[in-house]
């Protein structure tokens, strides 16, 4: 049996690729990463992949500085630096 393909879909909003590269640029030059940042799903653990709270800070302001943006207060916690995909929803909610 066929699903309509106008109501099985459901919307969802994806992150700027542009922003993710930029993080994974930062990871890759400031993360301390036992592997290549770039292959790394984006919902794995950095922190198990060697990322450190120092290491955090640099790749924090390795993304601010590329992408032109300010970290809120808010978010400055272990877990948005804990994968791609939160540093990279924080990076474009700071935009």
């Amino acid at each position: 049996m066929d699903q309509d393909p106008t109501t099985s879909a459901t919307p969802v909003a994806l992150a700027d690729p542009t922003t993710e590269q930029a993080v994974r640029r930062a990871l890759a030059d400031h993360g301390r990463l036992t592997v290549d940042a770039m292959d790394v799903a984006s919902i794995a653990d950095l922190y198990a992949l060697g990322l450190t709270s120092h290491a955090t800070v640099n790749v924090m302001l390795a993304v601010e500085n590329e992408l032109d943006v300010e970290f809120p207060d808010s978010v400055l916690n272990r877990s948005t630096f804990a994968t791609v995909e939160s540093i990279t929803a924080a990076a474009e909610l700071a935009s």
